[in-house]
Protein backbone atom coordinates (compact mmCIF):
# COMPACT_ATOMS: atom_id res chain seq x y z
CA UNK A 1 0.00 0.00 0.00
CA UNK A 2 1.23 3.55 -0.22
CA UNK A 3 3.39 5.39 2.14
CA UNK A 4 0.99 7.10 5.29
CA UNK A 5 -1.07 10.09 4.30
CA UNK A 6 -0.79 9.74 0.61
CA UNK A 7 -3.31 11.33 -1.43
CA UNK A 8 -5.25 8.91 -3.42
CA UNK A 9 -8.18 9.94 -5.77
CA UNK A 10 -10.83 7.03 -5.88
CA UNK A 11 -12.75 6.49 -9.41
CA UNK A 12 -16.35 6.65 -8.06
CA UNK A 13 -18.50 5.11 -10.19
CA UNK A 14 -22.07 4.77 -7.94
CA UNK A 15 -21.46 1.40 -7.77
CA UNK A 16 -20.78 -0.66 -4.15
CA UNK A 17 -17.53 -1.78 -4.87
CA UNK A 18 -15.70 1.91 -5.75
CA UNK A 19 -17.82 3.42 -2.72
CA UNK A 20 -16.66 0.81 -0.12
CA UNK A 21 -13.13 1.46 -2.00
CA UNK A 22 -12.95 4.75 -1.02
CA UNK A 23 -14.10 4.07 2.40
CA UNK A 24 -11.46 1.78 2.95
CA UNK A 25 -8.87 3.95 2.04
CA UNK A 26 -10.30 6.47 4.31
CA UNK A 27 -10.24 4.32 6.83
CA UNK A 28 -6.25 3.84 6.65
CA UNK A 29 -5.59 7.51 6.94
CA UNK A 30 -4.81 8.34 3.39
CA UNK A 31 -6.08 11.67 1.56
CA UNK A 32 -9.27 10.47 -0.25
CA UNK A 33 -10.73 12.48 -3.18
CA UNK A 34 -13.93 10.96 -5.14
CA UNK A 35 -14.17 11.71 -8.90
CA UNK A 36 -16.72 10.82 -10.76
CA UNK A 37 -16.48 10.06 -14.48
CA UNK A 38 -19.50 10.55 -17.38
CA UNK A 39 -17.87 8.59 -20.14
CA UNK A 40 -21.05 8.56 -22.51
CA UNK A 41 -23.53 11.46 -23.75
CA UNK A 42 -25.91 10.24 -26.47
CA UNK A 43 -29.23 9.07 -25.23
CA UNK A 44 -27.87 10.22 -21.70
CA UNK A 45 -31.92 10.96 -20.93
CA UNK A 46 -32.92 7.35 -21.94
CA UNK A 47 -34.17 4.39 -19.80
CA UNK A 48 -31.29 2.40 -21.00
CA UNK A 49 -28.49 4.93 -19.41
CA UNK A 50 -27.74 5.89 -15.74
CA UNK A 51 -25.39 8.89 -15.44
CA UNK A 52 -27.70 11.28 -13.64
CA UNK A 53 -28.49 8.05 -10.66
CA UNK A 54 -24.96 7.09 -11.06
CA UNK A 55 -23.77 11.02 -9.70
CA UNK A 56 -26.16 10.70 -7.30
CA UNK A 57 -25.55 7.70 -5.25
CA UNK A 58 -21.28 8.53 -5.76
CA UNK A 59 -22.03 11.93 -4.29
CA UNK A 60 -24.34 10.25 -1.69
CA UNK A 61 -21.69 8.03 -0.77
CA UNK A 62 -18.67 10.75 -0.48
CA UNK A 63 -21.21 12.20 2.03
CA UNK A 64 -21.39 9.75 4.06
CA UNK A 65 -17.63 8.44 3.72
CA UNK A 66 -16.78 12.05 4.39
CA UNK A 67 -14.82 12.97 1.13
CA UNK A 68 -14.81 15.73 -1.64
CA UNK A 69 -16.03 14.52 -5.12
CA UNK A 70 -15.45 16.15 -8.65
CA UNK A 71 -17.78 15.34 -11.65
CA UNK A 72 -15.45 15.25 -14.74
CA UNK A 73 -16.89 14.28 -18.26
CA UNK A 74 -14.64 12.24 -20.30
CA UNK A 75 -17.69 11.91 -23.26
CA UNK A 76 -15.22 13.03 -25.78
CA UNK A 77 -12.22 11.13 -25.03
CA UNK A 78 -14.45 7.91 -24.48
CA UNK A 79 -16.07 8.76 -28.01
CA UNK A 80 -12.82 9.27 -30.21
CA UNK A 81 -10.59 6.52 -28.33
CA UNK A 82 -13.18 3.50 -27.37
CA UNK A 83 -16.34 3.89 -29.39
CA UNK A 84 -14.66 4.47 -32.76
CA UNK A 85 -12.29 1.89 -32.38
CA UNK A 86 -15.27 -0.39 -30.96
CA UNK A 87 -17.29 0.53 -34.16
CA UNK A 88 -14.36 -0.04 -36.46
CA UNK A 89 -14.19 -3.72 -34.87
CA UNK A 90 -17.55 -4.43 -35.76
CA UNK A 91 -17.95 -3.03 -38.83
CA UNK A 92 -14.43 -5.43 -39.70
CA UNK A 93 -16.40 -9.06 -38.35
CA UNK A 94 -14.60 -8.52 -35.16
CA UNK A 95 -16.18 -8.91 -31.91
CA UNK A 96 -14.28 -6.30 -29.72
CA UNK A 97 -13.84 -5.59 -25.65
CA UNK A 98 -14.41 -2.26 -25.12
CA UNK A 99 -14.04 -2.96 -21.62
CA UNK A 100 -10.06 -3.27 -22.37
CA UNK A 101 -9.87 -0.23 -24.22
CA UNK A 102 -11.40 1.67 -21.68
CA UNK A 103 -9.70 0.71 -18.64
CA UNK A 104 -6.47 1.36 -20.86
CA UNK A 105 -7.53 4.69 -22.15
CA UNK A 106 -10.02 6.55 -19.66
CA UNK A 107 -9.87 5.16 -16.69
CA UNK A 108 -6.03 4.54 -16.42
CA UNK A 109 -5.30 7.11 -19.00
CA UNK A 110 -7.10 10.34 -19.12
CA UNK A 111 -8.51 9.57 -15.28
CA UNK A 112 -5.22 9.08 -13.90
CA UNK A 113 -3.79 12.46 -15.83
CA UNK A 114 -6.73 14.47 -14.37
CA UNK A 115 -5.97 13.03 -11.21
CA UNK A 116 -1.96 13.84 -11.60
CA UNK A 117 -3.21 17.37 -11.81
CA UNK A 118 -5.10 17.21 -8.30
CA UNK A 119 -2.27 16.62 -6.75
CA UNK A 120 -2.53 13.10 -6.27
CA UNK A 121 0.03 10.67 -5.45
CA UNK A 122 -1.57 7.40 -6.53
CA UNK A 123 -5.46 6.93 -7.99
CA UNK A 124 -7.71 3.93 -7.04
CA UNK A 125 -10.94 2.11 -8.32
CA UNK A 126 -13.10 -0.64 -7.22
CA UNK A 127 -11.79 -3.30 -9.56
CA UNK A 128 -10.96 -6.67 -8.12
CA UNK A 129 -6.98 -7.14 -9.12
CA UNK A 130 -3.89 -6.79 -7.07
CA UNK A 131 -0.71 -4.86 -7.69
CA UNK A 132 2.73 -5.50 -6.12
CA UNK A 133 5.99 -4.29 -6.30
CA UNK A 134 9.22 -6.22 -6.55
CA UNK A 135 12.44 -5.99 -7.54
CA UNK A 136 13.92 -7.74 -10.70
CA UNK A 137 17.42 -7.79 -12.31
CA UNK A 138 15.88 -4.86 -14.50
CA UNK A 139 15.35 -2.96 -11.81
CA UNK A 140 12.10 -2.44 -9.80
CA UNK A 141 8.82 -3.51 -11.27
CA UNK A 142 5.25 -3.56 -10.48
CA UNK A 143 3.15 -6.74 -11.57
CA UNK A 144 -0.44 -7.01 -11.74
CA UNK A 145 -1.97 -10.21 -9.83
CA UNK A 146 -5.67 -11.89 -9.61
CA UNK A 147 -7.74 -10.85 -7.08
CA UNK A 148 -8.39 -13.15 -3.95
CA UNK A 149 -11.64 -13.67 -5.04
CA UNK A 150 -11.21 -15.67 -8.46
CA UNK A 151 -14.66 -15.34 -8.87
CA UNK A 152 -14.94 -11.72 -9.59
CA UNK A 153 -11.01 -11.35 -10.65
CA UNK A 154 -10.69 -8.17 -12.94
CA UNK A 155 -7.22 -8.77 -14.05
CA UNK A 156 -8.61 -10.18 -17.58
CA UNK A 157 -9.82 -6.25 -18.27
CA UNK A 158 -6.79 -5.00 -17.09
CA UNK A 159 -4.23 -6.66 -19.10
CA UNK A 160 -3.45 -3.74 -21.11
CA UNK A 161 -1.92 -1.44 -18.28
CA UNK A 162 1.24 -0.48 -18.01
CA UNK A 163 4.20 0.24 -15.82
CA UNK A 164 3.34 3.75 -15.23
CA UNK A 165 -0.39 3.52 -15.14
CA UNK A 166 0.18 0.74 -12.14
CA UNK A 167 2.49 2.19 -10.43
CA UNK A 168 0.38 4.59 -9.56
CA UNK A 169 -2.99 2.00 -8.99
CA UNK A 170 -4.25 0.70 -5.59
CA UNK A 171 -6.72 -1.87 -5.79
CA UNK A 172 -8.10 -2.11 -2.26
CA UNK A 173 -10.15 -4.47 -2.97
CA UNK A 174 -8.10 -7.29 -4.37
CA UNK A 175 -7.55 -8.81 -1.31
CA UNK A 176 -11.08 -9.26 0.01
CA UNK A 177 -14.26 -11.16 -1.71
CA UNK A 178 -17.18 -9.40 -2.69
CA UNK A 179 -19.29 -10.90 -0.07
CA UNK A 180 -16.85 -8.78 2.78
CA UNK A 181 -17.53 -5.50 0.28
CA UNK A 182 -21.77 -5.90 0.50
CA UNK A 183 -21.16 -6.82 4.23
CA UNK A 184 -19.08 -3.50 5.18
CA UNK A 185 -21.39 -1.45 2.64
CA UNK A 186 -24.60 -2.55 4.99
CA UNK A 187 -22.59 -2.02 8.06
CA UNK A 188 -21.44 1.20 7.70
CA UNK A 189 -24.93 2.68 6.00
CA UNK A 190 -23.87 3.23 2.51
CA UNK A 191 -26.66 4.63 0.66
CA UNK A 192 -26.21 1.94 -2.80
CA UNK A 193 -25.29 -0.91 -0.47
CA UNK A 194 -27.78 -3.38 -2.20
CA UNK A 195 -27.33 -1.93 -5.51
CA UNK A 196 -27.47 -4.05 -8.15
CA UNK A 197 -23.93 -4.85 -10.17
CA UNK A 198 -23.59 -3.01 -13.73
CA UNK A 199 -23.37 -4.84 -15.81
CA UNK A 200 -22.09 -4.55 -19.88
CA UNK A 201 -21.01 -1.60 -21.31
CA UNK A 202 -22.10 1.48 -20.11
CA UNK A 203 -23.43 3.04 -22.96
CA UNK A 204 -25.61 -0.11 -24.24
CA UNK A 205 -26.66 -0.88 -20.37
CA UNK A 206 -29.86 -3.22 -21.10
CA UNK A 207 -30.73 -2.73 -24.16
CA UNK A 208 -31.41 -5.00 -26.62
CA UNK A 209 -27.63 -4.97 -28.25
CA UNK A 210 -28.55 -5.68 -31.90
CA UNK A 211 -31.27 -2.73 -31.90
CA UNK A 212 -27.92 -0.38 -30.54
CA UNK A 213 -25.60 -1.54 -33.25
CA UNK A 214 -28.25 -0.58 -36.01
CA UNK A 215 -28.23 3.01 -35.04
CA UNK A 216 -24.62 3.14 -35.86
CA UNK A 217 -23.70 0.08 -38.48
CA UNK A 218 -25.92 -0.31 -41.76
CA UNK A 219 -27.85 -3.50 -41.81
CA UNK A 220 -26.33 -5.43 -44.99
CA UNK A 221 -28.52 -9.16 -45.01
CA UNK A 222 -27.05 -11.94 -46.59
CA UNK A 223 -26.92 -15.71 -46.41
CA UNK A 224 -27.25 -17.90 -43.45
CA UNK A 225 -25.06 -21.78 -44.44
CA UNK A 226 -24.13 -24.93 -43.14
CA UNK A 227 -20.44 -25.91 -43.69
CA UNK A 228 -21.83 -28.14 -46.48
CA UNK A 229 -23.46 -24.72 -48.48
CA UNK A 230 -26.73 -25.80 -47.59
CA UNK A 231 -28.85 -21.78 -47.06
CA UNK A 232 -31.51 -22.02 -43.81
CA UNK A 233 -32.05 -18.55 -44.33
CA UNK A 234 -30.70 -14.86 -43.72
CA UNK A 235 -28.50 -13.10 -41.58
CA UNK A 236 -28.81 -9.25 -41.02
CA UNK A 237 -25.32 -7.90 -41.01
CA UNK A 238 -22.34 -9.50 -39.92
CA UNK A 239 -21.40 -7.25 -37.40
CA UNK A 240 -24.23 -8.43 -35.35
CA UNK A 241 -23.22 -12.38 -34.52
CA UNK A 242 -20.54 -13.41 -32.69
CA UNK A 243 -18.53 -16.90 -32.99
CA UNK A 244 -20.50 -19.28 -30.48
CA UNK A 245 -23.78 -17.68 -30.46
CA UNK A 246 -26.61 -19.61 -29.81
CA UNK A 247 -29.27 -17.48 -29.54
CA UNK A 248 -31.17 -14.99 -32.09
CA UNK A 249 -30.10 -17.08 -35.25
CA UNK A 250 -33.22 -17.62 -35.87
CA UNK A 251 -33.56 -21.32 -37.49
CA UNK A 252 -34.44 -23.33 -34.38
CA UNK A 253 -33.38 -27.21 -34.55
CA UNK A 254 -35.79 -27.94 -37.68
CA UNK A 255 -33.01 -28.11 -40.27
CA UNK A 256 -30.73 -30.58 -38.98
CA UNK A 257 -30.41 -33.58 -37.69
CA UNK A 258 -32.63 -34.69 -34.78
CA UNK A 259 -32.48 -37.71 -32.54
CA UNK A 260 -34.87 -40.22 -32.26
CA UNK A 261 -37.30 -38.17 -29.58
CA UNK A 262 -37.64 -35.57 -31.77
CA UNK A 263 -35.28 -33.24 -30.21
CA UNK A 264 -31.70 -31.72 -32.22
CA UNK A 265 -28.69 -29.90 -31.18
CA UNK A 266 -28.54 -26.48 -31.12
CA UNK A 267 -27.24 -24.35 -34.16
CA UNK A 268 -24.09 -21.86 -33.54
CA UNK A 269 -22.39 -19.25 -35.29
CA UNK A 270 -18.77 -20.85 -36.61
CA UNK A 271 -17.43 -18.16 -38.82
CA UNK A 272 -17.94 -15.18 -40.94
CA UNK A 273 -16.79 -14.79 -44.41
CA UNK A 274 -16.78 -10.94 -45.25
CA UNK A 275 -15.67 -11.48 -48.65
CA UNK A 276 -19.15 -13.17 -49.85
CA UNK A 277 -21.10 -12.01 -46.33
CA UNK A 278 -21.87 -15.25 -45.53
CA UNK A 279 -22.46 -16.48 -41.94
CA UNK A 280 -21.56 -19.94 -41.28
CA UNK A 281 -23.47 -21.48 -39.15
CA UNK A 282 -22.99 -25.38 -37.63
CA UNK A 283 -25.16 -27.92 -35.23
CA UNK A 284 -23.95 -28.98 -32.10
CA UNK A 285 -21.20 -27.38 -29.22
CA UNK A 286 -18.71 -29.70 -29.93
CA UNK A 287 -18.74 -29.20 -33.85
CA UNK A 288 -14.79 -28.99 -35.28
CA UNK A 289 -15.40 -25.26 -36.94
CA UNK A 290 -16.28 -24.52 -33.15
CA UNK A 291 -12.75 -26.13 -31.52
CA UNK A 292 -9.66 -24.32 -32.20
CA UNK A 293 -5.58 -25.66 -31.12
CA UNK A 294 -4.16 -22.07 -31.77
CA UNK A 295 -4.54 -18.97 -32.31
CA UNK A 296 -2.20 -15.88 -33.62
CA UNK A 297 -2.60 -12.16 -31.43
CA UNK A 298 -1.54 -9.08 -32.41
CA UNK A 299 -1.45 -5.59 -30.86
CA UNK A 300 0.34 -6.85 -27.56
CA UNK A 301 0.46 -5.12 -24.43
CA UNK A 302 3.41 -6.59 -21.87
CA UNK A 303 3.05 -5.40 -18.71
CA UNK A 304 6.09 -5.72 -18.12
CA UNK A 305 6.97 -3.94 -20.80
CA UNK A 306 8.44 -6.46 -22.69
CA UNK A 307 7.67 -10.18 -23.91
CA UNK A 308 7.84 -13.05 -21.71
CA UNK A 309 10.65 -15.81 -22.72
CA UNK A 310 8.39 -18.42 -24.76
CA UNK A 311 6.77 -21.30 -22.74
CA UNK A 312 4.46 -22.79 -20.93
CA UNK A 313 1.09 -20.26 -19.63
CA UNK A 314 -2.12 -20.03 -18.33
CA UNK A 315 -4.05 -18.09 -20.82
CA UNK A 316 -7.41 -16.96 -20.83
CA UNK A 317 -9.57 -16.53 -24.22
CA UNK A 318 -12.31 -15.00 -22.79
CA UNK A 319 -13.57 -13.24 -19.47
CA UNK A 320 -15.66 -15.50 -17.89
CA UNK A 321 -12.70 -18.64 -18.19
CA UNK A 322 -10.63 -20.47 -16.09
CA UNK A 323 -6.80 -20.88 -17.15
CA UNK A 324 -6.01 -23.28 -19.91
CA UNK A 325 -2.27 -24.17 -20.52
CA UNK A 326 -0.59 -23.49 -23.35
CA UNK A 327 2.94 -22.48 -25.16
CA UNK A 328 3.78 -19.56 -26.17
CA UNK A 329 5.88 -18.28 -28.99
CA UNK A 330 6.62 -14.36 -29.25
CA UNK A 331 6.68 -13.61 -32.83
CA UNK A 332 7.80 -9.97 -32.75
CA UNK A 333 7.15 -6.62 -30.29
CA UNK A 334 3.28 -7.12 -31.57
CA UNK A 335 2.52 -10.26 -32.29
CA UNK A 336 2.64 -13.79 -30.54
CA UNK A 337 0.96 -17.15 -31.34
CA UNK A 338 -0.46 -19.29 -28.43
CA UNK A 339 -0.68 -23.82 -28.74
CA UNK A 340 -2.86 -25.05 -26.82
CA UNK A 341 -2.94 -28.45 -24.72
CA UNK A 342 -6.72 -28.99 -25.91
CA UNK A 343 -8.32 -27.53 -27.99
CA UNK A 344 -10.37 -24.14 -27.31
CA UNK A 345 -14.26 -23.37 -27.78
CA UNK A 346 -15.07 -20.57 -30.04
CA UNK A 347 -11.94 -18.02 -30.15
CA UNK A 348 -13.23 -15.11 -31.48
CA UNK A 349 -11.10 -12.39 -33.17
CA UNK A 350 -11.40 -9.09 -31.56
CA UNK A 351 -11.42 -10.87 -28.47
CA UNK A 352 -8.25 -10.08 -25.93
CA UNK A 353 -5.80 -13.16 -25.31
CA UNK A 354 -5.04 -12.90 -21.93
CA UNK A 355 -1.57 -14.54 -20.65
CA UNK A 356 -1.15 -15.68 -17.01
CA UNK A 357 1.76 -17.16 -14.62
CA UNK A 358 0.00 -18.29 -12.13
CA UNK A 359 -1.08 -15.38 -10.34
CA UNK A 360 0.77 -13.09 -12.29
CA UNK A 361 -0.76 -11.43 -15.26
CA UNK A 362 1.65 -11.02 -18.09
CA UNK A 363 -0.34 -8.81 -20.85
CA UNK A 364 -1.92 -9.98 -23.91
CA UNK A 365 -3.08 -8.89 -27.46
CA UNK A 366 -6.42 -8.68 -29.61
CA UNK A 367 -7.25 -12.46 -31.27
CA UNK A 368 -6.20 -11.79 -34.83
Amino acid sequence: MPEPGARIVVGMSGGVDSSVTAWLLKQQGYQVIGLFMKNWEDDDDSEYCSTRQDWLDAASVADVVGVDIEAVNFATEYKDRVFAEFLREYSAGRTPNPDVLCNAEIKFKAFLDHAMGLGADYIATGHYARVRRVQTAAGPRTQLLKAVDASKDQSYFLHRLNQAQLARTVFPLGEIHKTEVRRIALEIGLPNAAKKDSTGICFIGERPFREFLNRYLPTKPGPMRTPEGRVLGTHQGLAFYTLGQRKGLGIGGVHGAQRDDGTADAWYVARKDMANNTLYVVQGHDHPWLLTPTLTAQAASWVAGEPPAPGAYGAKTRYRQGDTACALAVRDAENFDLSFDAPQWAVTPGQSAVLYDGDVCLGGGVIA
